[in-house]
């Protein structure tokens, strides 16, 4: 939940924002600074949970390891599923992620906290021991 509000933060700092001008600096600063902590919130929660191949900001990682495990490198492709479902998702959150910039910084971010919060959500619902 910590991430969505991070993400909600700086939706809420972005509306208004030129992008074209950067101006305000300031908002700019804060854009950088919860969007990162919001990041780097994410990479820690992924790191701790420790699962294989499902890096999150680091596409190049799963992409290097899809290679060098590959078939046409001599490897046996362990996890393929797991690393191309990867890949395939990320690419497809930076698409609708583009497509969303129509309507401005703002939605983006929005879009990205609410989903946040409904995969925090749903591991708080589902994920009881």
């Amino acid at each position: 939940m910590s991430e969505a509000a991070l993400l909600f933060a700086a939706a809420f700092v972005s509306m208004g924002f030129d992008v074209e001008s950067a101006s305000p600096p300031a908002r700019l600063y804060a854009l950088i600074a919860l969007t990162a902590l919001a990041m780097g919130l994410r990479n820690a929660t992924v790191r701790q949970l420790a699962v294989p191949d499902m890096t999150t900001t680091v596409l190049t990682l799963t992409l290097s390891g899809l290679a060098a495990d590959s078939s046409l490198a001599g490897g046996s492709n362990p996890r393929i599923g797991r690393r191309l479902g990867s890949v395939l998702a990320m690419f497809a959150g930076a698409v609708i992620g583009a497509v969303l910039l129509r309507w401005g910084l703002a939605a983006p971010l929005l879009v990205s906290g609410v989903l946040s919060a409904a995969a925090a959500s749903a591991t708080l619902l589902f994920n009881r021991p």
